[in-house]
Protein backbone atom coordinates (compact mmCIF):
# COMPACT_ATOMS: atom_id res chain seq x y z
CA UNK A 1 0.00 0.00 0.00
CA UNK A 2 1.36 3.50 -0.04
CA UNK A 3 1.74 3.37 3.64
CA UNK A 4 5.29 2.08 2.92
CA UNK A 5 4.95 1.63 -1.49
CA UNK A 6 6.64 5.06 -2.25
CA UNK A 7 5.84 4.17 -5.56
CA UNK A 8 2.11 3.30 -4.97
CA UNK A 9 0.33 6.45 -7.21
CA UNK A 10 3.37 7.27 -9.04
CA UNK A 11 4.55 4.35 -10.80
CA UNK A 12 5.21 6.43 -14.13
CA UNK A 13 7.30 8.61 -12.15
CA UNK A 14 9.51 6.83 -9.91
CA UNK A 15 10.80 4.41 -12.57
CA UNK A 16 13.45 1.81 -11.29
CA UNK A 17 15.39 1.35 -14.51
CA UNK A 18 18.55 -0.95 -14.90
CA UNK A 19 21.85 1.44 -14.14
CA UNK A 20 24.11 1.81 -17.15
CA UNK A 21 26.89 2.74 -14.07
CA UNK A 22 26.95 -0.07 -11.50
CA UNK A 23 28.10 1.76 -8.13
CA UNK A 24 28.95 0.29 -4.65
CA UNK A 25 26.60 1.63 -2.51
CA UNK A 26 26.51 1.75 1.54
CA UNK A 27 23.17 2.69 3.26
CA UNK A 28 23.43 3.57 6.83
CA UNK A 29 20.27 2.62 8.82
CA UNK A 30 17.83 0.06 7.95
CA UNK A 31 15.01 1.56 9.14
CA UNK A 32 11.86 1.59 6.50
CA UNK A 33 14.33 4.10 4.35
CA UNK A 34 17.08 2.55 4.36
CA UNK A 35 15.53 -0.90 3.64
CA UNK A 36 13.54 0.73 0.47
CA UNK A 37 16.79 2.18 -0.66
CA UNK A 38 18.75 -0.74 -0.48
CA UNK A 39 16.85 -3.42 -2.34
CA UNK A 40 15.84 -0.56 -4.87
CA UNK A 41 19.41 0.47 -5.51
CA UNK A 42 19.73 -3.05 -5.66
CA UNK A 43 17.37 -3.84 -8.17
CA UNK A 44 18.66 -1.47 -10.34
CA UNK A 45 22.88 -2.80 -10.23
CA UNK A 46 24.18 -1.87 -7.71
CA UNK A 47 26.68 -3.39 -4.89
CA UNK A 48 24.58 -2.57 -1.65
CA UNK A 49 25.96 -2.64 1.39
CA UNK A 50 23.14 -2.43 4.52
CA UNK A 51 24.13 -1.50 8.16
CA UNK A 52 22.44 -1.19 10.89
CA UNK A 53 23.45 -0.86 14.66
CA UNK A 54 20.60 -2.78 16.19
CA UNK A 55 20.35 -6.61 15.96
CA UNK A 56 17.17 -7.05 13.66
CA UNK A 57 15.98 -4.84 9.78
CA UNK A 58 13.10 -2.63 10.46
CA UNK A 59 14.27 0.13 12.52
CA UNK A 60 10.75 2.06 14.16
CA UNK A 61 8.86 -0.78 12.27
CA UNK A 62 9.89 -2.71 15.10
CA UNK A 63 8.13 -0.06 17.98
CA UNK A 64 5.56 0.63 15.61
CA UNK A 65 4.10 -2.64 15.24
CA UNK A 66 3.51 -3.27 19.10
CA UNK A 67 0.75 -0.57 18.73
CA UNK A 68 -2.48 -2.22 18.55
CA UNK A 69 -3.96 -2.42 15.27
CA UNK A 70 -0.24 -1.75 13.91
CA UNK A 71 0.67 -5.51 14.00
CA UNK A 72 0.59 -5.42 9.99
CA UNK A 73 3.76 -3.50 9.71
CA UNK A 74 5.05 -7.39 10.75
CA UNK A 75 4.18 -8.38 6.93
CA UNK A 76 6.42 -5.39 5.89
CA UNK A 77 9.75 -6.16 8.05
CA UNK A 78 8.94 -9.62 6.84
CA UNK A 79 8.56 -8.40 3.28
CA UNK A 80 11.75 -6.49 3.83
CA UNK A 81 13.79 -9.46 4.95
CA UNK A 82 13.13 -11.52 2.04
CA UNK A 83 13.71 -8.58 -0.70
CA UNK A 84 17.20 -7.76 0.87
CA UNK A 85 18.38 -11.99 0.65
CA UNK A 86 16.36 -11.90 -3.06
CA UNK A 87 18.52 -8.68 -4.54
CA UNK A 88 21.77 -9.95 -2.83
CA UNK A 89 22.04 -7.19 -0.22
CA UNK A 90 25.39 -7.66 1.89
CA UNK A 91 23.25 -6.93 5.15
CA UNK A 92 25.58 -6.34 8.49
CA UNK A 93 23.67 -6.19 11.57
CA UNK A 94 24.91 -5.38 15.11
CA UNK A 95 27.24 -2.73 13.40
CA UNK A 96 28.52 1.08 14.30
CA UNK A 97 29.81 2.83 11.61
CA UNK A 98 32.29 5.51 10.95
CA UNK A 99 33.27 7.47 7.91
CA UNK A 100 36.48 5.74 7.76
CA UNK A 101 33.98 2.20 7.14
CA UNK A 102 32.85 3.73 4.17
CA UNK A 103 35.76 4.32 2.75
CA UNK A 104 35.88 2.89 -0.94
CA UNK A 105 32.16 3.16 -1.61
CA UNK A 106 31.09 5.40 -4.65
CA UNK A 107 28.10 7.02 -2.67
CA UNK A 108 26.86 6.71 0.71
CA UNK A 109 23.09 7.12 2.01
CA UNK A 110 22.31 7.83 5.35
CA UNK A 111 19.10 7.03 6.49
CA UNK A 112 19.66 6.65 9.99
CA UNK A 113 16.08 8.50 10.99
CA UNK A 114 14.90 10.95 13.74
CA UNK A 115 16.37 11.29 17.34
CA UNK A 116 13.20 12.50 19.83
CA UNK A 117 12.76 15.52 20.92
CA UNK A 118 13.66 16.14 24.38
CA UNK A 119 11.66 19.07 25.88
CA UNK A 120 13.27 20.88 28.58
CA UNK A 121 11.26 20.00 31.87
CA UNK A 122 12.59 20.44 35.59
CA UNK A 123 12.77 16.93 36.70
CA UNK A 124 12.76 15.04 33.15
CA UNK A 125 15.30 13.05 34.66
CA UNK A 126 13.61 11.59 37.36
CA UNK A 127 12.92 7.74 37.59
CA UNK A 128 9.58 8.26 36.94
CA UNK A 129 9.85 9.39 33.55
CA UNK A 130 10.21 7.30 30.23
CA UNK A 131 10.72 7.54 26.74
CA UNK A 132 8.35 6.25 24.42
CA UNK A 133 10.98 4.07 23.28
CA UNK A 134 11.72 2.44 26.30
CA UNK A 135 8.22 1.90 26.85
CA UNK A 136 7.63 0.30 23.28
CA UNK A 137 11.16 -1.03 22.32
CA UNK A 138 12.39 -2.18 25.99
CA UNK A 139 9.58 -3.17 27.27
CA UNK A 140 9.61 -0.76 30.40
CA UNK A 141 7.69 -1.06 33.34
CA UNK A 142 4.39 1.29 33.28
CA UNK A 143 2.39 2.32 36.56
CA UNK A 144 -1.62 2.81 36.71
CA UNK A 145 -1.58 6.20 36.31
CA UNK A 146 -0.08 7.68 33.55
CA UNK A 147 0.59 11.22 31.60
CA UNK A 148 2.01 11.15 28.04
CA UNK A 149 3.53 14.61 27.18
CA UNK A 150 3.29 15.27 23.38
CA UNK A 151 -0.37 14.64 21.20
CA UNK A 152 0.84 13.33 18.05
CA UNK A 153 0.38 10.55 16.27
CA UNK A 154 2.90 8.69 18.77
CA UNK A 155 1.06 9.91 21.77
CA UNK A 156 -1.84 8.83 20.40
CA UNK A 157 -0.07 5.09 19.79
CA UNK A 158 1.52 5.23 23.21
CA UNK A 159 -1.95 6.35 24.78
CA UNK A 160 -3.62 2.89 22.79
CA UNK A 161 -1.23 0.38 23.88
CA UNK A 162 -1.32 1.70 27.62
CA UNK A 163 -5.47 1.53 27.94
CA UNK A 164 -5.65 -1.73 25.54
CA UNK A 165 -8.32 -3.70 27.16
CA UNK A 166 -7.61 -7.52 28.03
CA UNK A 167 -9.69 -8.45 24.96
CA UNK A 168 -7.84 -7.34 21.68
CA UNK A 169 -9.93 -5.53 19.71
CA UNK A 170 -7.76 -5.00 17.03
CA UNK A 171 -7.60 -8.87 16.51
CA UNK A 172 -10.61 -10.31 17.89
CA UNK A 173 -13.70 -9.29 15.71
CA UNK A 174 -16.33 -10.10 18.42
CA UNK A 175 -14.11 -7.73 20.73
CA UNK A 176 -14.25 -5.22 18.17
CA UNK A 177 -17.86 -5.16 17.38
CA UNK A 178 -18.64 -5.19 20.88
CA UNK A 179 -16.36 -2.16 22.02
CA UNK A 180 -18.04 -0.77 18.64
CA UNK A 181 -21.42 -1.13 19.32
CA UNK A 182 -21.94 -3.40 16.65
CA UNK A 183 -25.10 -5.82 16.51
CA UNK A 184 -23.86 -8.64 14.79
CA UNK A 185 -27.28 -10.47 15.22
CA UNK A 186 -29.21 -7.80 14.17
CA UNK A 187 -31.95 -7.70 16.97
CA UNK A 188 -31.76 -4.15 17.60
CA UNK A 189 -32.51 -1.04 15.25
CA UNK A 190 -29.63 -0.36 12.70
CA UNK A 191 -27.71 -3.29 13.88
CA UNK A 192 -26.26 -1.07 16.73
CA UNK A 193 -26.32 -1.59 20.28
CA UNK A 194 -24.80 -0.15 23.50
CA UNK A 195 -20.75 -0.05 23.28
CA UNK A 196 -19.05 -2.50 25.38
CA UNK A 197 -17.28 -0.12 28.08
CA UNK A 198 -14.69 -2.29 29.55
CA UNK A 199 -12.00 -0.83 32.25
CA UNK A 200 -9.00 -0.09 30.80
CA UNK A 201 -5.67 -1.09 32.02
CA UNK A 202 -4.43 2.38 33.03
CA UNK A 203 -5.54 5.86 34.05
CA UNK A 204 -3.89 8.26 31.22
CA UNK A 205 -3.71 11.88 30.33
CA UNK A 206 -2.61 13.04 27.00
CA UNK A 207 -1.74 17.03 27.08
CA UNK A 208 0.12 19.24 24.78
CA UNK A 209 1.45 22.48 24.62
CA UNK A 210 -0.22 23.81 21.87
CA UNK A 211 -4.13 25.38 22.49
CA UNK A 212 -5.58 23.49 19.20
CA UNK A 213 -7.55 20.28 19.80
CA UNK A 214 -6.26 17.15 20.95
CA UNK A 215 -5.03 15.09 17.39
CA UNK A 216 -6.41 18.18 15.08
CA UNK A 217 -3.55 16.95 13.18
CA UNK A 218 -3.94 13.07 12.44
CA UNK A 219 -5.15 11.56 9.62
CA UNK A 220 -8.58 12.82 8.42
CA UNK A 221 -10.07 9.58 7.50
CA UNK A 222 -8.77 7.91 11.15
CA UNK A 223 -8.41 10.70 13.76
CA UNK A 224 -11.81 10.78 14.61
CA UNK A 225 -11.53 6.66 15.14
CA UNK A 226 -8.63 7.63 17.12
CA UNK A 227 -10.12 10.30 19.47
CA UNK A 228 -12.97 8.18 20.34
CA UNK A 229 -11.36 5.00 21.03
CA UNK A 230 -9.27 7.01 23.67
CA UNK A 231 -12.59 8.78 24.85
CA UNK A 232 -14.28 5.46 25.25
CA UNK A 233 -10.86 4.34 27.38
CA UNK A 234 -11.11 7.31 29.42
CA UNK A 235 -8.23 9.38 28.45
CA UNK A 236 -8.24 13.04 29.42
CA UNK A 237 -7.20 15.21 26.79
CA UNK A 238 -5.43 17.89 27.80
CA UNK A 239 -4.66 21.37 25.20
CA UNK A 240 -2.92 24.13 26.31
CA UNK A 241 -0.75 22.91 29.03
CA UNK A 242 2.16 25.02 30.77
CA UNK A 243 4.95 22.15 32.14
CA UNK A 244 6.45 22.84 35.35
CA UNK A 245 8.70 20.42 37.01
CA UNK A 246 8.38 16.92 37.84
CA UNK A 247 9.55 15.41 41.25
CA UNK A 248 8.38 12.68 43.68
CA UNK A 249 4.62 14.06 43.59
CA UNK A 250 4.42 13.84 40.20
CA UNK A 251 4.01 16.10 37.11
CA UNK A 252 2.95 19.76 38.17
CA UNK A 253 1.25 21.36 35.43
CA UNK A 254 -1.17 24.29 34.28
CA UNK A 255 -4.17 24.11 32.35
CA UNK A 256 -6.76 26.64 32.04
CA UNK A 257 -5.67 28.68 34.71
CA UNK A 258 -5.07 25.88 37.11
CA UNK A 259 -2.83 24.41 38.61
CA UNK A 260 -2.39 20.74 38.72
CA UNK A 261 -0.35 18.03 39.84
CA UNK A 262 -0.92 14.34 37.88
Amino acid sequence: TCLVNPRAGHETELVIAPTESPKRIAVVGAGPAGLSCAVTAAQRGHAVTLFDASPNVGGQLNVARRIPGKQEFDETVRYFTNMLAAEGVDVRLNTRVSADDLEGYDEVVVATGVTPRVPDIEGLDHPKVLSYLEVLRERAEVGETVAILGAGGIGFDVASFLTEPERDTSRDPEAFFDAWGVDTDYTTPGGLKAPERTRPARRVALMQRKTSKVGENLGRTTGWIHRAELMHRGVEMLPGVTYHRIDDAGLHITVDGEERTL
